[in-house]
């Protein structure tokens, strides 16, 4: 292999360059070494100092640690309290992306027979792949308690609604293919509902009574979901399409109500898919009738804002103010200890230590303990926020409990570790600024 250096094709000018280049090479290496050094040191230092006073330390480390906890907890709650509301979103409008379906006579108003939309819309989606599909329709039921006969509201379902809508079963499930095929009707009610009934066994296959005009019906209850009133008045129950086609009670021939369609899709296919849906079952439909499709979960709402933005900034406002009390107290005892150690500073100062070397010993004292107190906060906050009675708690109100957010933990330990350095600017000024003789005399 040629030498650059020595090469004869090779310009003088780059040779030269390339010597002074590998003569300054050690410099810089030797340099990084002596930096890296005196940090490794200060911080041995640093974490001497703080055994020797630890009583005051120990002080000023309570606090810290408790504000840390504090505000990693309250980030992570935040994001838990983010991820409730986007879940409480996603069953009253749907999972992203889902669309809506509407078909109207732009003239009269009117809306087109439901087994014709029924069949364009099914059409369509079984196209382009979409499997997750669901037609809603709302009514009520009577059915027949053991006090008495009561309403109840109803909805009728297709089989992805459970998924589409996060629907809790609390217990049994919700439908199966399987239940398509009962020769009874599957019905799915709320807890408070089953309450009434006396709790049953659902492994025993309990059935519940719904009166119509020709007389009562027996369902048989696959699933119950979670209660929502404390009073017991929340009495919902959900039926597959067909069944409460034939079970409930019959619309005004006058004011038909159509099914409410609508579809998961992929987000990122949602704006493509969209006016081709619209295209093909306006096609189906015929001239005569006008087909609307469009996004209707809570992330189509990011036109007119963020719809987390007030549990946004709840959370980072309250996690500032309890940093910032944090720090005010760290900045009272780190003055207070600085006043009490003049008379060692100054000694310092006589044996030759420079102003630098005490401000950032003094400084980098006040960093090492608050990423201690820090580490401890946080290992705190993950104690309070992960543990098996918190999360039977979230798992009431939550499907999908997030994991202990890192970013709280990194913000813990940043917080903490700026609040340090923030802290102990003060001191360390005021330790520079001690003179060798007042500090002896001291």
């Amino acid at each position: 292999m040629s030498d650059p250096v020595n090469d004869p094709a090779s310009e003088p000018g780059d040779a030269l360059v390339r010597v002074e280049a590998a003569a300054r090479e050690p410099q810089r290496r030797s340099s990084a070494a002596r930096v890296w050094a005196g940090l490794v040191g200060s911080v041995d230092e640093a974490w001497a100092e703080l055994r020797i006073h630890r009583t005051q330390v120990l002080l000023s480390l309570i606090g810290v640690g408790v504000a840390v906890a504090a505000l990693t907890a309250v980030v992570a709650a935040g994001s838990i309290a983010t991820q409730a509301t986007v879940e409480n979103f996603e069953r009253q409008s749907g999972r992203p992306a889902t669309i809506g379906v509407h078909a109207y006579n732009p003239v009269t108003g009117a809306q087109p027979p439901k087994a014709d939309l029924d069949r364009a819309f099914a059409d369509a989606m079984e196209r382009y792949g979409v499997t997750h599909v669901n037609r809603t329709m709302w009514g009520g039921l009577s059915v027949q308690f053991p006090d008495g006969v009561q309403g109840v509201s109803a909805l009728g379902v297709d089989q992805p609604y459970a998924v589409m809508h996060r629907i809790s079963i609390d217990q049994g499930s919700w439908f199966t293919e399987r239940d398509t095929a009962r020769l009874a009707p599957a019905i799915v009610v709320s807890g408070e509902i089953w309450e009434r009934l006396g709790s049953p066994d659902l492994r025993r296959d309990p059935i519940i009574g719904i009166v119509t005009a020709t007389g009562e019906v027996s369902a048989v209850i696959v699933g119950v979901t979670p209660k929502q009133s404390a009073d017991g008045t929340f009495l919902q129950a959900f039926l597959l399409n067909d069944d409460f086609d034939r079970f409930a009670p019959p619309q005004d021939p006058a004011y038909p109500q159509l099914p409410q369609y609508e579809a998961w899709v992929p987000p990122g296919s949602a704006s493509e898919l969209g006016p081709i849906l619209q295209r093909d079952i306006a096609a189906a439909l015929g001239e005569d009738w006008e087909v609307a499709v469009q996004r209707q979960d809570y992330l189509a709402w990011e036109g007119a804002g963020d719809p987390l933005l007030v549990p946004k900034v709840v959370v980072v406002g309250v996690a500032i103010l309890v940093m910032a009390l944090g720090a005010l107290g760290l900045v009272n005892i780190a003055l207070v200890s600085v006043r009490h150690r003049i008379r060692e500073i100054g000694i310092r100062r006589a044996f030759g230590a420079t102003a630098g070397r005490v401000f950032f010993a003094v400084m980098m004292e006040s960093v090492v303990a608050t990423f201690v107190a820090g580490l401890v906060g946080v290992l705190l906050a993950i104690v309070l926020i992960r543990n098996p009675i918190t999360e039977s708690y979230l798992a009431l109100v939550i499907q999908d409990i997030p994991g202990f957010p890192l970013e709280a933990a990194l913000i813990g330990l940043g917080a903490a570790t700026a609040v340090g350095a923030l802290a102990g600017l003060l001191p360390a000024l005021v330790a520079v600024r001690v003179k060798v003789i007042d500090a002896i005399r001291y």
